[in-house]
């Protein structure tokens, strides 16, 4: 079973959910949502309105009123959103709408249940237990199924194993303190060169320059590379470089070890970009924005581990943090931007929450 999000509710608030529209049980301290089963429960959707909002621990093991299968136990899980927490927590650290369930006042919250790698093998997609890339080399499952299970995420207190090859291994985790530390002297070197030709003010403005392309370059990547969803062949090759790219960051999105790019594939993307910077611009102007552009590369790396694994220090990466973990929990297809939502609201892609 994938890892899911889990969010702590009071009795009180479990309660005020008993009817059609919003219709919520407790069973064993853990809280489900039936609104969407109520019309297919095979004893009637009466039923559960009458039990909406309460604890139905003791009657679906009670054989006089209504006892239940295993079966019907397994879809119950299906509906877990949160537990059960005493009533002296405070109502600000709750959720009160499964449909809006990342809100900024509650994020700090989010604590992803760890998924049971033995239960997920029913799912009959990767086995987490061993490396992840030969499988979907060798994998016989169609894109369809491949994209709707990286979007159903899996959450586990260490790093998956994606190579059996040690060394390349490595080459796939990559601290995120390691960014700065490889990439900041790049930026010095573009710096120094561009200073040679440039006064400091028209460098200040280039570098300006640089850090604007690169958010279009953030917002684009993501956007036409990293979500090439739609185009992408149903191949078990093309499903592989998918993966490898970005898809295991969908499937395992709290992986820490993989939410920085590693350095060998970010210099394979900056090559040609940097090429093309130096065949549209005069080359002192470019290497002036390019130092920007890889100034704003940091930024974003550094930002985008901050989002799934800090506490954010300003309103600004509170407001990103949750409009990110969205995208990955809520609707990918959406919410493209990572530190800004503003080519996201040029381009129509704004993930409301």
């Amino acid at each position: 079973m994938p890892g899911r999000i889990l969010f702590r509710y009071t009795r009180e608030e479990v309660s005020k959910n008993n009817t059609q529209r919003k219709l919520w049980v407790i069973h064993n301290n853990k809280v489900y949502d039936l609104t969407e089963f109520a019309l297919d429960h095979p004893g009637g959707a009466e039923i559960l309105l009458e039990w909406g909002g309460r604890d139905v621990t003791k009657i679906m093991t009670d054989p006089s009123l209504h006892e239940h299968t295993k079966s019907a136990y397994e879809m119950l899980a299906e509906s877990c959103i949160g537990e059960v927490v005493d009533n002296t927590v405070s109502s600000a650290t709750q959720i009160n709408n499964v449909d809006n369930i990342f809100d900024e006042r509650t994020i700090d919250k989010f604590h992803p249940e760890t998924t049971d790698i033995k239960s997920d093998l029913n799912e009959k997609f990767l086995n987490l237990h061993k490396p992840l890339f030969v499988q979907m080399f060798n994998c016989n499952f169609s894109k369809e199924f491949y994209l709707k299970q990286i979007h159903q995420p899996r959450h586990l207190p260490y790093s998956a194993r994606l190579f059996a090859n040690p060394m390349l291994e490595l080459l796939t985790k990559t601290p995120w303190y390691a960014i700065p530390i490889l990439w900041i002297p790049a930026i010095t070197y573009y710096l120094y060169m561009a200073s040679g030709s440039l006064g400091s003010r028209t460098i200040i403005v280039l570098f300006l320059i640089g850090i604007g392309i690169w958010t279009l370059l953030e917002y684009t990547l993501h956007r036409f590379l990293f979500h090439i969803d739609a185009l992408l062949p149903d191949h078990p090759y093309a499903l592989s470089v998918h993966f490898a790219l970005h898809g295991i960051h969908h499937y395992l999105p709290m992986d820490r070890l993989r939410l920085v790019m590693p350095p060998i594939l970010g210099a394979a993307i900056a090559y040609p970009i940097i090429q093309l910077g130096y065949i549209m611009f005069p080359e002192h102007a470019a290497r002036a924005m390019i130092a920007g552009a890889m100034f704003g590369y940091v930024c974003y790396d550094l930002t985008h581990y901050h989002l799934h694994h800090a506490r954010p220090f300003s309103q600004h990466l509170r407001e990103m943090k949750t409009y990110h973990l969205a995208h990955h929990y809520k609707n990918y297809e959406l919410g493209y931007g990572i530190t800004s939502k503003f080519w996201d609201s040029i381009f129509g892609t704004v993930l409301n929450l």
